[in-house]
């Protein structure tokens, strides 16, 4: 793997533990895509770091799973501004 890759996989894994951002949030941040910030922080992070990858691992299952939370609020935001 080439060295400009591995110092970007470390980066965002550090972002993703340090604000708890999600995979769209940390793209957007980086600007890279959702696909490479997945594949970084999923596959090429745990053969760098396996410990900071399972870290990371239990923050993308958390925002995984609070995820239709979000959802469901933007909803309701979206709704309030139209009638607003």
């Amino acid at each position: 793997m080439k060295d400009y890759i591995e110092e970007r996989v470390i980066e965002l894994a550090r972002y993703i533990l340090e604000t708890n951002a999600t995979v769209r949030a940390t793209a957007k941040k980086f600007r890279v895509s959702k696909s490479t910030v997945h594949k970084d922080v999923t596959e090429r992070l745990m053969e760098i770091n396996p410990s900071m990858a399972a870290k990371v691992k239990v923050v993308l299952e958390n925002n995984k799973a609070e995820r239709h939370i979000r959802g469901g609020l933007a909803t309701q935001q979206k709704y309030r501004n139209l009638q607003g």
